[in-house]
C-alpha cells in the first residue's frame, strides 16, 4: 500500500504510548501506579451522568446540527461571556467531539503551507504534529524553568515577522503547570494585533488554577477578533471519555470550522451535548472541591520529588502536572522514565515527549489518589537510590 507523504508528518502522543507499555507490564502481573495519563481519577459527577442517561432515554441518539446543539452553544456563550468578560453569541461557538479537533481544524482553516506558527515547547505534542501535517513551519517558543515556564517575551519579540500566521498559547500549561501572567498576555496580544496574527488559546485547564487568577488573552481590548478559545469538559468536569469540547471564534471562522466538522465527524454525540448543558447549568461545588484536592496532591508530590536524589521540581500554578528537572542524574528523560517504569512500577512521561526543550525533565500527572502518589514517591526514591 502506498501512503500520502503527509501522513508521515503526523506524530503520536507519548502518554498513550507509555500507557500501552504500563498495561503490558500489568498483564504480566506487575502492580503499576499510573502517573502518565492526563485524566482526572474522579468519576463524572452524578448529575451529569444522569443527564446523559436521561438524554439517551429521551431519544437524543440521532444527528444534531454540525455546529452543536443550539441550547448547548447558548450555555457555552453565556459561560465564556461571564468568565472571559467578552460578549459571545452562539454563532461564535463550535462544539466538537473533544477539544483536540479545535487544534486540528483551526490550523487547517487558518494556516497555509510555509507560514509560521509559534507554539510552546515543551508543550502538548499535538500542536507541532498538526503544524507539520499542514506543511507549515513550526517555531518553538522555549518555556524555560528559570522563567517559571512562562513564555519568553524577548524571544517572542524577535520571532515575530510578517510570515507568522498563528501563535498557540496554553495556560495553565501542559506539561509544566505554568500560568501566563496578565502582563505577559497583554504584551503578546499587542504583538498579535500589530502583526495581525491569530492566537489559538488553549484554555482547557482554565478552571484548575491554584494561586493565581486565570486570564484569557481574548479579554484584552480588540483581541477577541484575533483569538480562538479552545476549551472543553474533559478536565474540570472529569468527562474525558464523553468527548466534548468547543471553540469560540469569529463567526466567519466558525462557519469554516463547521464545514470541517461536516466533512469529518458530522457532529458531537447528542446525549453527550445534553450532559454538557447539565455540566454548565448544574452545581459546581463538587468540581471546585476536586480542584482543592488537586492542590493537596500537588503539594505532596512536589515536596516528595524534591526529596529524591537528582530531582528538582518547581511548584505548578495550574493543571495537574509536576515537571521535575532530572538533568543531574545524567540520564535522558526517556531512559529514566523507562527505568522508573521497569524498576519502580511507576508510569510517567519523559519530557522529550513534549519537544526539544522538555529534555531533562519528567512529567508526572497527580490526577491520582494521595495514597498512590505517596506509594509512587517511595518507589521512585528507592529506585533512584539504586542508580
Amino acid at each position: 500500500m502506498r501512503f500520502a507523504k503527509r501522513i508521515f508528518r503526523l506524530k503520536s502522543e507519548g502518554a498513550f504510548e507509555m500507557l500501552v507499555k504500563a498495561q503490558e507490564l500489568e498483564s504480566q502481573g506487575r502492580d503499576i501506579i499510573h502517573l502518565e495519563i492526563g485524566q482526572p481519577d474522579f468519576d463524572t459527577p452524578v448529575n451529569i451522568k444522569n443527564a446523559g442517561k436521561k438524554a439517551i432515554d429521551e431519544g437524543y441518539t440521532k444527528y444534531t446540527a454540525p455546529q452543536g446543539l443550539l441550547e448547548l452553544r447558548e450555555e457555552i456563550a453565556k459561560l465564556v461571556s461571564e468568565t472571559r468578560h467578552i460578549p459571545v453569541s452562539p454563532e461564535e461557538v463550535v462544539v466538537t467531539p473533544g477539544a483536540k479537533p479545535i487544534i486540528f481544524f483551526s490550523i487547517l482553516a487558518c494556516v497555509n503551507e510555509g507560514e509560521e506558527v509559534l507554539y510552546p515547547n515543551p508543550g502538548f505534542p499535538i500542536y507541532e504534529s498538526v503544524i507539520n501535517f499542514v506543511n507549515a513551519k513550526p517555531i518553538p517558543i522555549p518555556l524555560l524553568e528559570e522563567k517559571d515556564f512562562t513564555v519568553d517575551i524577548d524571544f517572542l519579540k524577535k520571532a515575530m515577522n510578517p510570515n507568522v500566521k498563528m501563535i498557540i498559547l496554553n495556560s495553565p500549561h501542559n506539561p509544566t503547570g505554568g500560568v501566563l501572567t496578565q502582563e505577559d498576555l497583554k504584551i503578546i496580544g499587542e504583538m498579535a494585533l500589530e502583526y495581525d496574527v491569530i492566537v489559538l488559546s488553549d484554555e482547557i485547564y482554565s478552571e484548575i488554577v491554584y494561586d493565581n487568577e486565570f486570564y484569557s488573552i481574548s479579554s484584552f481590548p480588540d483581541m477577541k477578533k484575533n483569538t480562538i478559545i479552545l476549551d472543553g469538559f474533559s478536565k474540570f468536569h472529569s468527562m474525558t471519555g464523553w468527548r466534548l469540547g468547543y471553540g469560540v471564534m469569529p463567526p466567519e471562522l466558525a462557519r469554516h470550522i463547521t464545514k470541517l466538522m461536516i466533512n469529518s465527524n458530522s457532529c458531537a454525540a447528542a446525549f453527550t451535548q445534553i450532559a454538557g448543558i447539565e455540566a454548565i447549568q448544574g452545581p459546581q461545588n463538587e468540581q471546585k472541591a476536586r480542584v482543592e484536592k488537586f492542590r493537596k496532591r500537588r503539594d505532596i508530590i512536589v515536596e516528595g520529588l524534591n526529596k529524591i536524589k537528582g530531582f528538582s521540581c518547581r511548584t505548578p500554578k495550574g493543571a495537574f502536572y509536576a515537571f521535575p528537572n532530572i538533568k543531574n542524574l545524567g540520564m535522558s528523560s526517556q531512559e529514566l522514565a523507562n527505568y522508573i517504569l521497569e524498576k519502580a512500577g511507576v508510569a510517567c512521561l519523559p519530557g522529550s515527549c513534549f519537544g526539544e526543550f522538555g529534555e531533562g525533565y519528567l512529567r508526572f500527572s497527580y490526577a491520582n489518589s494521595v495514597e498512590n502518589i505517596k506509594r509512587a514517591l517511595d518507589r521512585i526514591r528507592d529506585a533512584v537510590d539504586r542508580l
